[in-house]
Protein backbone atom coordinates (compact mmCIF):
# COMPACT_ATOMS: atom_id res chain seq x y z
CA UNK A 1 0.00 0.00 0.00
CA UNK A 2 1.09 3.49 -0.76
CA UNK A 3 1.87 5.80 1.93
CA UNK A 4 -0.44 9.01 0.76
CA UNK A 5 1.67 11.15 3.21
CA UNK A 6 5.23 10.61 2.07
CA UNK A 7 4.22 9.57 -1.80
CA UNK A 8 5.64 11.85 -4.15
CA UNK A 9 8.03 10.46 -6.96
CA UNK A 10 7.55 13.78 -8.94
CA UNK A 11 9.62 15.84 -6.69
CA UNK A 12 12.29 12.66 -6.88
CA UNK A 13 15.01 13.59 -9.77
CA UNK A 14 16.07 9.90 -9.88
CA UNK A 15 12.35 8.56 -9.88
CA UNK A 16 11.81 6.78 -13.59
CA UNK A 17 7.84 7.85 -14.69
CA UNK A 18 5.85 4.86 -16.00
CA UNK A 19 4.21 7.43 -18.50
CA UNK A 20 5.99 10.01 -20.83
CA UNK A 21 4.10 12.19 -22.87
CA UNK A 22 7.21 13.87 -25.13
CA UNK A 23 5.59 17.15 -27.55
CA UNK A 24 2.95 15.48 -28.33
CA UNK A 25 0.22 17.38 -30.63
CA UNK A 26 -3.30 15.30 -31.74
CA UNK A 27 -4.40 17.41 -34.59
CA UNK A 28 -8.29 16.22 -35.95
CA UNK A 29 -8.02 18.22 -39.49
CA UNK A 30 -7.69 21.66 -39.09
CA UNK A 31 -8.42 21.37 -35.16
CA UNK A 32 -5.39 21.33 -32.39
CA UNK A 33 -6.51 18.82 -29.40
CA UNK A 34 -3.54 18.60 -27.82
CA UNK A 35 -0.76 20.91 -28.58
CA UNK A 36 3.20 20.19 -27.97
CA UNK A 37 2.39 18.55 -24.29
CA UNK A 38 4.82 16.59 -22.54
CA UNK A 39 4.06 15.20 -18.57
CA UNK A 40 5.27 12.37 -16.85
CA UNK A 41 3.26 9.91 -14.68
CA UNK A 42 5.18 7.92 -12.14
CA UNK A 43 3.86 4.33 -10.97
CA UNK A 44 1.30 4.05 -8.07
CA UNK A 45 0.07 7.56 -8.81
CA UNK A 46 -3.55 8.51 -8.73
CA UNK A 47 -3.69 11.08 -11.84
CA UNK A 48 -6.40 13.40 -12.44
CA UNK A 49 -7.21 15.23 -15.44
CA UNK A 50 -8.84 18.38 -14.87
CA UNK A 51 -10.55 20.43 -17.27
CA UNK A 52 -13.69 21.81 -19.43
CA UNK A 53 -15.70 19.80 -21.93
CA UNK A 54 -13.05 19.87 -25.41
CA UNK A 55 -10.09 20.78 -23.18
CA UNK A 56 -8.10 17.66 -24.65
CA UNK A 57 -8.49 15.61 -21.53
CA UNK A 58 -10.09 12.51 -23.26
CA UNK A 59 -7.69 12.95 -26.28
CA UNK A 60 -5.15 12.42 -23.51
CA UNK A 61 -6.52 9.09 -22.35
CA UNK A 62 -7.51 7.82 -25.72
CA UNK A 63 -3.95 8.29 -26.66
CA UNK A 64 -3.03 6.28 -23.69
CA UNK A 65 -5.07 3.17 -24.40
CA UNK A 66 -4.42 3.20 -28.26
CA UNK A 67 -7.25 3.81 -29.76
CA UNK A 68 -6.23 7.74 -30.83
CA UNK A 69 -2.56 8.13 -32.80
CA UNK A 70 -0.21 11.25 -31.72
CA UNK A 71 -0.30 13.57 -34.80
CA UNK A 72 3.56 14.48 -33.42
CA UNK A 73 5.96 13.54 -30.59
CA UNK A 74 6.01 9.98 -28.78
CA UNK A 75 4.02 8.43 -25.73
CA UNK A 76 6.61 6.14 -23.53
CA UNK A 77 5.11 3.22 -21.04
CA UNK A 78 7.58 1.80 -19.08
CA UNK A 79 9.97 3.06 -21.20
CA UNK A 80 8.43 1.46 -24.06
CA UNK A 81 7.31 3.61 -27.33
CA UNK A 82 3.59 2.81 -27.86
CA UNK A 83 4.00 4.34 -31.34
CA UNK A 84 3.15 0.54 -32.67
CA UNK A 85 1.62 -1.28 -30.11
CA UNK A 86 -1.80 -1.89 -30.62
CA UNK A 87 -4.54 -1.45 -27.46
CA UNK A 88 -4.66 -4.84 -27.07
CA UNK A 89 -0.84 -5.41 -26.41
CA UNK A 90 -0.85 -2.73 -23.67
CA UNK A 91 -0.72 -3.13 -20.24
CA UNK A 92 -3.45 -0.56 -19.67
CA UNK A 93 -7.15 -1.48 -19.34
CA UNK A 94 -9.85 1.53 -19.73
CA UNK A 95 -13.21 1.73 -17.23
CA UNK A 96 -16.01 3.70 -19.73
CA UNK A 97 -18.38 6.13 -17.71
CA UNK A 98 -21.07 3.01 -19.51
CA UNK A 99 -19.60 0.79 -18.00
CA UNK A 100 -19.88 -1.74 -20.62
CA UNK A 101 -21.06 -5.01 -18.88
CA UNK A 102 -22.65 -7.42 -20.58
CA UNK A 103 -26.08 -7.36 -19.67
CA UNK A 104 -26.66 -11.55 -19.84
CA UNK A 105 -23.82 -12.57 -18.07
CA UNK A 106 -23.81 -12.58 -14.60
CA UNK A 107 -21.06 -10.47 -12.13
CA UNK A 108 -18.65 -13.04 -11.77
CA UNK A 109 -18.73 -14.20 -15.38
CA UNK A 110 -18.58 -10.40 -16.51
CA UNK A 111 -15.19 -10.52 -13.99
CA UNK A 112 -13.95 -13.56 -15.86
CA UNK A 113 -14.78 -12.86 -18.63
CA UNK A 114 -11.01 -10.78 -20.36
CA UNK A 115 -9.01 -13.94 -18.05
CA UNK A 116 -11.13 -16.08 -20.31
CA UNK A 117 -10.09 -15.11 -23.52
CA UNK A 118 -6.58 -14.55 -22.33
CA UNK A 119 -6.53 -18.17 -22.04
CA UNK A 120 -6.03 -18.53 -18.33
CA UNK A 121 -6.54 -21.79 -16.36
CA UNK A 122 -9.83 -22.39 -14.68
CA UNK A 123 -8.38 -22.40 -11.07
CA UNK A 124 -6.35 -19.15 -12.07
CA UNK A 125 -9.61 -17.57 -13.09
CA UNK A 126 -11.60 -18.81 -10.30
CA UNK A 127 -8.44 -17.29 -7.87
CA UNK A 128 -8.41 -14.46 -9.38
CA UNK A 129 -12.27 -13.59 -9.93
CA UNK A 130 -12.75 -13.65 -5.62
CA UNK A 131 -9.71 -11.71 -5.34
CA UNK A 132 -11.80 -9.17 -7.49
CA UNK A 133 -14.92 -9.82 -5.35
CA UNK A 134 -13.22 -9.55 -1.90
CA UNK A 135 -11.64 -6.40 -2.99
CA UNK A 136 -14.54 -4.80 -4.23
CA UNK A 137 -16.85 -6.42 -1.95
CA UNK A 138 -19.16 -8.53 -3.90
CA UNK A 139 -19.14 -11.26 -3.44
CA UNK A 140 -22.77 -11.57 -2.30
CA UNK A 141 -23.64 -10.73 -5.58
CA UNK A 142 -21.44 -12.77 -7.44
CA UNK A 143 -24.60 -14.68 -9.53
CA UNK A 144 -26.82 -11.93 -10.42
CA UNK A 145 -26.95 -10.22 -13.20
CA UNK A 146 -26.00 -6.59 -13.97
CA UNK A 147 -30.01 -5.28 -13.96
CA UNK A 148 -30.18 -6.93 -10.87
CA UNK A 149 -27.57 -4.42 -9.02
CA UNK A 150 -27.51 -1.02 -8.09
CA UNK A 151 -25.83 1.49 -10.25
CA UNK A 152 -22.54 1.65 -7.50
CA UNK A 153 -22.30 -1.81 -7.58
CA UNK A 154 -22.36 -2.08 -11.25
CA UNK A 155 -19.57 0.03 -10.94
CA UNK A 156 -17.49 -1.79 -8.81
CA UNK A 157 -18.21 -4.38 -11.21
CA UNK A 158 -16.58 -2.65 -13.86
CA UNK A 159 -13.75 -1.60 -12.13
CA UNK A 160 -13.07 -5.58 -10.42
CA UNK A 161 -13.38 -6.76 -14.24
CA UNK A 162 -10.67 -3.85 -15.35
CA UNK A 163 -8.31 -4.54 -12.30
CA UNK A 164 -8.49 -8.48 -12.75
CA UNK A 165 -6.09 -8.89 -15.66
CA UNK A 166 -3.17 -6.82 -13.55
CA UNK A 167 -2.52 -3.96 -15.98
CA UNK A 168 0.07 -1.82 -15.23
CA UNK A 169 -2.47 1.15 -15.77
CA UNK A 170 -5.57 1.88 -15.34
CA UNK A 171 -7.62 4.50 -17.23
CA UNK A 172 -11.02 6.02 -15.78
CA UNK A 173 -13.02 8.13 -18.27
CA UNK A 174 -15.79 9.63 -16.25
CA UNK A 175 -16.40 6.56 -14.09
CA UNK A 176 -18.84 8.21 -11.61
CA UNK A 177 -20.64 10.03 -13.70
CA UNK A 178 -24.11 8.50 -13.68
CA UNK A 179 -23.85 7.95 -9.32
CA UNK A 180 -25.83 10.57 -7.64
CA UNK A 181 -23.96 13.03 -5.32
CA UNK A 182 -24.00 10.66 -2.07
CA UNK A 183 -22.82 7.43 -3.73
CA UNK A 184 -20.30 9.19 -5.68
CA UNK A 185 -18.56 11.04 -2.99
CA UNK A 186 -18.42 7.13 -1.15
CA UNK A 187 -17.00 5.68 -4.21
CA UNK A 188 -14.76 8.37 -4.27
CA UNK A 189 -13.05 7.07 -1.52
CA UNK A 190 -13.56 3.03 -2.67
CA UNK A 191 -11.63 3.66 -5.38
CA UNK A 192 -9.09 5.76 -3.40
CA UNK A 193 -8.84 2.45 -1.66
CA UNK A 194 -8.65 -0.16 -4.05
CA UNK A 195 -6.26 1.76 -5.85
CA UNK A 196 -4.17 1.91 -3.18
CA UNK A 197 -4.55 -2.31 -2.23
CA UNK A 198 -3.70 -3.06 -5.72
CA UNK A 199 -0.89 -0.40 -6.31
CA UNK A 200 -2.08 -0.05 -9.82
CA UNK A 201 -1.46 3.40 -11.92
CA UNK A 202 -5.21 5.60 -12.20
CA UNK A 203 -5.24 8.27 -14.30
CA UNK A 204 -9.12 9.92 -14.10
CA UNK A 205 -10.81 11.98 -16.55
CA UNK A 206 -13.11 14.29 -15.00
CA UNK A 207 -14.75 17.77 -15.05
CA UNK A 208 -15.99 17.51 -11.38
CA UNK A 209 -12.97 19.15 -9.36
CA UNK A 210 -14.35 17.65 -6.09
CA UNK A 211 -13.74 14.49 -7.52
CA UNK A 212 -10.29 15.31 -8.76
CA UNK A 213 -8.82 17.15 -5.64
CA UNK A 214 -10.95 13.98 -3.63
CA UNK A 215 -9.30 11.19 -5.40
CA UNK A 216 -5.72 12.10 -6.76
CA UNK A 217 -2.34 12.38 -5.96
CA UNK A 218 -1.65 15.08 -8.57
CA UNK A 219 -3.90 16.78 -10.47
CA UNK A 220 -3.34 18.31 -14.26
CA UNK A 221 -5.77 21.48 -15.11
CA UNK A 222 -6.62 21.60 -18.56
CA UNK A 223 -7.39 24.16 -20.81
CA UNK A 224 -7.22 24.42 -24.58
CA UNK A 225 -5.08 21.50 -25.73
CA UNK A 226 -2.58 22.05 -22.79
CA UNK A 227 -1.99 21.42 -19.41
CA UNK A 228 -2.07 24.95 -17.40
CA UNK A 229 -0.76 23.32 -14.14
CA UNK A 230 0.13 20.11 -12.52
CA UNK A 231 0.61 19.69 -8.68
CA UNK A 232 -1.11 18.16 -6.08
CA UNK A 233 -4.51 19.46 -5.03
CA UNK A 234 -3.50 21.64 -1.54
CA UNK A 235 -1.21 23.29 -3.93
CA UNK A 236 -4.10 23.76 -6.79
CA UNK A 237 -6.22 25.52 -4.67
CA UNK A 238 -4.35 27.14 -2.44
CA UNK A 239 -1.11 28.13 -5.01
CA UNK A 240 -2.94 28.24 -8.43
CA UNK A 241 -0.13 29.78 -11.20
CA UNK A 242 -2.47 31.36 -12.68
CA UNK A 243 -6.46 33.28 -12.97
CA UNK A 244 -7.44 30.38 -14.75
CA UNK A 245 -6.86 27.67 -12.78
CA UNK A 246 -7.89 30.06 -9.40
CA UNK A 247 -11.22 30.64 -11.22
CA UNK A 248 -11.92 26.91 -12.02
CA UNK A 249 -10.64 25.13 -8.85
CA UNK A 250 -14.05 25.84 -6.77
CA UNK A 251 -15.22 29.16 -5.67
CA UNK A 252 -13.07 32.07 -5.58
CA UNK A 253 -13.19 36.07 -5.02
CA UNK A 254 -11.58 37.83 -8.36
CA UNK A 255 -10.72 41.23 -7.42
CA UNK A 256 -8.88 43.23 -10.63
CA UNK A 257 -6.55 46.15 -10.00
CA UNK A 258 -3.33 48.19 -10.14
CA UNK A 259 -0.18 47.21 -7.99
CA UNK A 260 1.80 49.59 -6.18
CA UNK A 261 4.86 48.17 -4.20
CA UNK A 262 4.35 48.92 -0.11
CA UNK A 263 6.81 48.90 2.81
CA UNK A 264 6.18 48.21 6.19
CA UNK A 265 8.00 48.64 9.63
CA UNK A 266 9.81 45.70 8.83
CA UNK A 267 10.79 46.08 5.28
CA UNK A 268 9.16 44.00 2.68
CA UNK A 269 5.59 44.94 2.91
CA UNK A 270 4.13 42.93 -0.31
CA UNK A 271 1.40 45.08 -2.02
CA UNK A 272 -1.52 47.92 -2.43
CA UNK A 273 -4.02 46.83 -5.07
CA UNK A 274 -6.02 49.98 -6.07
CA UNK A 275 -9.20 48.13 -7.81
CA UNK A 276 -12.23 50.30 -7.03
CA UNK A 277 -12.73 54.20 -7.40
CA UNK A 278 -14.10 55.49 -3.25
CA UNK A 279 -12.64 52.06 -2.00
CA UNK A 280 -9.63 51.50 -0.11
CA UNK A 281 -6.77 49.63 -1.56
CA UNK A 282 -6.65 46.22 -0.69
CA UNK A 283 -3.13 44.93 1.01
CA UNK A 284 -1.18 41.91 -0.08
CA UNK A 285 2.06 41.60 2.48
CA UNK A 286 2.67 37.79 0.64
CA UNK A 287 2.50 39.09 -3.09
CA UNK A 288 5.40 39.53 -4.97
CA UNK A 289 6.37 43.27 -4.97
CA UNK A 290 7.78 42.39 -9.24
CA UNK A 291 4.42 43.04 -9.63
CA UNK A 292 4.76 46.47 -8.74
CA UNK A 293 3.03 48.60 -11.62
CA UNK A 294 1.17 45.66 -13.31
CA UNK A 295 -2.59 44.42 -13.33
CA UNK A 296 -3.08 41.96 -11.39
CA UNK A 297 -5.97 39.67 -9.56
CA UNK A 298 -6.31 38.95 -6.16
CA UNK A 299 -7.83 35.81 -5.52
CA UNK A 300 -9.84 35.22 -2.69
CA UNK A 301 -11.50 31.91 -1.30
CA UNK A 302 -14.66 32.69 0.29
CA UNK A 303 -13.98 30.65 3.54
CA UNK A 304 -10.83 33.02 3.61
CA UNK A 305 -13.21 35.91 3.97
CA UNK A 306 -15.12 36.78 7.40
CA UNK A 307 -18.29 38.91 7.72
CA UNK A 308 -19.49 41.00 10.69
CA UNK A 309 -21.86 43.24 11.46
CA UNK A 310 -19.29 45.86 13.32
CA UNK A 311 -16.24 46.43 11.67
CA UNK A 312 -13.28 44.78 12.73
CA UNK A 313 -10.34 46.61 14.82
CA UNK A 314 -8.19 48.40 12.53
CA UNK A 315 -5.29 46.90 14.61
CA UNK A 316 -6.52 43.57 14.13
CA UNK A 317 -5.50 40.72 11.73
CA UNK A 318 -8.31 41.23 8.90
CA UNK A 319 -8.63 45.25 10.24
CA UNK A 320 -6.59 46.48 7.20
CA UNK A 321 -8.34 44.67 4.65
CA UNK A 322 -12.27 45.48 5.43
CA UNK A 323 -15.15 46.67 2.95
CA UNK A 324 -18.74 47.61 3.86
CA UNK A 325 -21.85 46.15 1.57
CA UNK A 326 -25.26 44.59 1.67
CA UNK A 327 -26.00 40.96 1.68
CA UNK A 328 -27.60 40.60 -1.15
CA UNK A 329 -28.28 36.67 -0.91
CA UNK A 330 -27.49 33.63 1.28
CA UNK A 331 -26.89 30.24 0.62
CA UNK A 332 -27.48 27.65 3.59
CA UNK A 333 -25.52 24.40 2.75
CA UNK A 334 -26.38 23.20 6.26
CA UNK A 335 -23.12 22.85 7.57
CA UNK A 336 -21.82 26.04 5.80
CA UNK A 337 -23.75 29.20 4.13
CA UNK A 338 -22.21 31.82 1.95
CA UNK A 339 -23.02 35.12 1.63
CA UNK A 340 -23.08 37.27 -1.37
CA UNK A 341 -22.52 41.00 -0.32
CA UNK A 342 -22.35 43.94 -2.52
CA UNK A 343 -20.07 46.75 -1.88
CA UNK A 344 -21.05 50.30 -2.58
CA UNK A 345 -19.14 50.12 -6.39
CA UNK A 346 -21.24 47.33 -7.05
CA UNK A 347 -18.80 44.58 -6.69
CA UNK A 348 -19.93 41.35 -5.24
CA UNK A 349 -17.89 39.59 -2.57
CA UNK A 350 -18.71 35.93 -1.42
CA UNK A 351 -18.14 35.24 2.32
CA UNK A 352 -18.24 31.90 3.93
CA UNK A 353 -19.50 31.06 7.81
CA UNK A 354 -19.42 27.81 9.88
CA UNK A 355 -23.28 27.51 10.98
CA UNK A 356 -22.77 26.75 14.63
CA UNK A 357 -26.01 27.61 15.58
CA UNK A 358 -29.55 27.26 14.16
CA UNK A 359 -30.49 29.36 11.16
CA UNK A 360 -33.65 30.83 13.16
CA UNK A 361 -30.68 32.29 15.41
CA UNK A 362 -28.13 33.53 12.77
CA UNK A 363 -27.69 37.14 13.19
CA UNK A 364 -26.72 38.15 9.77
CA UNK A 365 -29.64 37.98 7.21
CA UNK A 366 -30.56 39.63 4.08
CA UNK A 367 -30.43 43.16 3.14
CA UNK A 368 -28.10 43.54 6.33
CA UNK A 369 -25.68 45.95 6.17
CA UNK A 370 -22.36 44.13 7.30
CA UNK A 371 -18.29 43.99 7.06
CA UNK A 372 -16.40 41.71 5.08
CA UNK A 373 -12.87 41.30 5.60
CA UNK A 374 -9.65 39.64 5.16
CA UNK A 375 -5.83 39.38 6.42
CA UNK A 376 -3.31 40.63 4.44
CA UNK A 377 -1.82 36.84 3.70
CA UNK A 378 -5.57 35.32 2.69
CA UNK A 379 -5.24 35.96 -0.99
CA UNK A 380 -3.08 34.82 -4.16
CA UNK A 381 -1.56 37.68 -6.06
CA UNK A 382 -1.69 36.70 -9.71
CA UNK A 383 -0.85 38.87 -13.15
CA UNK A 384 -3.58 39.96 -15.19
Amino acid sequence: MVNSTSFAPWNDPHAKPLIQFKNVTKRFGAFVAIEDLTQDIFAQEFFALLGPSGCGKTTMMRMLAGFETPTQGQILIDGQDMANVPPNKRAVNMMFQSYALFPHLSVWENIAFGLKRDGKSKSEIETRVAEMLRLTRLEKFKSRKPHQISGGQRQRVALARSLAKGPKLLLLDEPLGALDKKLREETQFELMDIQEKTGTTFVIVTHDQEEAMTVASRVAVMDEGRIVQVDTPDKIYEEPNSVYVADFIGDVNLLRGQATARKDGSGDGGISIAWAMEQPDLIASNADQALTNKSVTLALRPEKVAISKERPPEDGPSGINALEGTVIDIGYLGNLSTYHVQLADGTMIKAQATNTRRVARRDISWEDTVWVSFTTTAGVVLEG
